[in-house]
């Protein structure tokens, strides 16, 4: 995961503290959840579970459970944990950490079987940063996508490394067929490419953008559709494609221009920061040769004597 500060986790915190995470399978591969390792800690008792959705007050999984251990989870209100197990991206080793909190439901899941609940916990404090990381990463992804939708990331060297793109080129999916093509920008709402052909071939059709983004990243595939066709530098067999994806793209998308435009954003805001120090300094000093500024509260006594 990538570092956030303290004013950033608890923004999070207090922006979508009671905000829930539906962990689909977009949002498990986004966030690296490793189902098999995530149970309820009772006492000394560990109990299998799926993590159904949580935000970062609140749960809820579901797990077998017998009325015995139905019971017995009530009792022990104080001394359950819900454990949780994450990948992470550069390392061998994955991150756990529990969080300790109450029942508040139980539900049957009679499709499962008899023994299967939806078992709501409430957290008893707030959960460890690194929860809060990640859901607050995936809650400011969304709603940034819709927020900042159509701004554009103009692909060059500088703006691949930090999407993490190895090269500009792509390919487009149309008709079945497969048309390469270079990234010239990218949004949360779409891209533009250009690719070479005959204006007819995309205009007003569907078409998937795939993109590479190395060996270990893989491959992601966009649907979409062609919403402009222009020629390029007046030639007529080079064209710029734009493209609107279907619907919401894809988690780990979202997270990938969210995190170049927080980036961006930190840059800008340290760059100004730095302006405003440098500028300060400055405004203070008189001018070579010339007289400072008169004291305020000087000039008053002189007046007033």
């Amino acid at each position: 995961m990538s570092i956030v500060t303290s004013q950033q986790l608890a923004r999070y915190y207090e922006q979508f503290t009671s905000t829930d995470v539906t962990f689909n399978k977009q949002v498990i591969s986004a966030t690296g959840l490793i189902s098999r390792s995530v149970y309820l800690k009772v006492q000394d008792r560990q109990i299998p579970c799926i993590v159904f959705s949580s935000s970062m007050s609140s749960a809820r999984v579901i797990a077998s459970v017998s009325a015995t251990m139905i019971a017995s989870l009530k009792q022990a209100t104080n001394r359950i944990a819900l454990r949780w197990c994450f990948k992470q991206p550069d390392k061998v080793e994955p991150i756990t950490f529990f969080v300790t909190c109450h029942p508040t439901g139980f539900t049957h899941y009679a499709v499962q079987g008899p023994d299967v609940h939806f078992i709501s916990v409430e957290f008893t404090q707030r959960p460890p940063d690194d929860l809060i990381q990640i859901l607050g990463t995936l809650l400011e992804a969304t709603a940034n996508a819709q927020r900042r939708k159509d701004e554009r990331i103009i692909i060059n060297p500088e703006t691949m490394k930090k999407l993490g793109l190895e090269t500009r080129e792509a390919a487009l999916l149309v008709d079945g067929a497969t048309i390469r093509c270079v990234l010239r920008d990218l949004s949360f709402s779409g891209a533009k490419v250009v690719a070479s052909g005959n204006p007819a071939v995309f205009d007003g059709k569907k078409a998937s953008l795939r993109i590479a983004r190395g060996e270990q990243a893989g491959e992601m595939t966009l649907p979409g559709s062609v919403r402009r066709v222009d020629e390029v530098g007046g030639r007529k067999d080079i064209l710029a494609v734009s493209i609107e994806y279907d619907g919401e793209s894809p988690m780990t998308y979202k997270l990938l221009i969210n995190s170049y435009m927080a980036s961006a954003r930190k840059v800008s805001q340290d760059a100004q920061k730095k302006a405003a120090e440098q500028a300060a300094p400055a405004a203070a000093s008189p001018a070579p040769g010339g007289t400072p500024a008169a004291d305020p509260a000087t000039d008053d006594k002189s007046s007033d004597g």
